[in-house]
């Protein structure tokens, strides 16, 4: 269930970058773009996403404000920029950029992904992990992120 979540909310997302932030246009609308996307969201972000909210419930089982904060941190600190750096890196090979080319869009793009990250992510996650049930973690994020996966879709696209 996470898995399709993750896959319809990350073409979504896609579908709103070019729509409304790049204004394609339904004309314009690149309809391989959105499905890539979306294969990425099914087969990479939600099993990595919901595995690793596993793991951070294990290795920091809890839910009190310390707790959380101790959560955010893991997350934050270690968790956000690998996975956004192979969420780049997943991307470029979708998109069937060389690895030269893919590591060159990555060193452009992955400080500027990081430090958005950082805006929007550690006050979402401080409630996540303190207020929502481990089972629908992953599906809060996913709602959240509608607008993360329209920016992420945006810059990975960037060519």
């Amino acid at each position: 269930w996470a898995m399709l979540v993750a896959g319809a909310l990350m073409g979504a997302g896609d579908v709103i970058a070019q729509q409304l932030v790049e204004q394609q246009g339904l004309r314009g609308h690149h309809c391989p773009r959105t499905l890539k996307m979306m294969a990425i969201g099914f087969c990479f972000v939600g099993p990595v996403v919901g595995s690793w909210y596993r793991i951070l419930d294990w290795l920091i089982p809890g839910n009190t404000k310390v707790v959380a904060v101790k959560k955010v941190v893991l997350d934050q600190g270690g968790f956000a920029p690998c996975f956004l750096g192979c969420f780049l890196a997943v991307t470029g090979a979708v998109n069937g950029l060389s690895l030269q080319d893919n590591w060159s869009k990555i060193q452009q793009d992955y400080m500027d992904a990081l430090m958005t990250n950082y805006c929007i992510w550690p006050p979402v996650q401080i409630a996540n992990f303190y207020f929502v049930p481990l089972q629908h973690r992953l599906a809060v994020v996913q709602c959240v992120a509608i607008i993360w996966n329209c920016y992420l879709s945006w810059k990975a696209n960037q060519m």
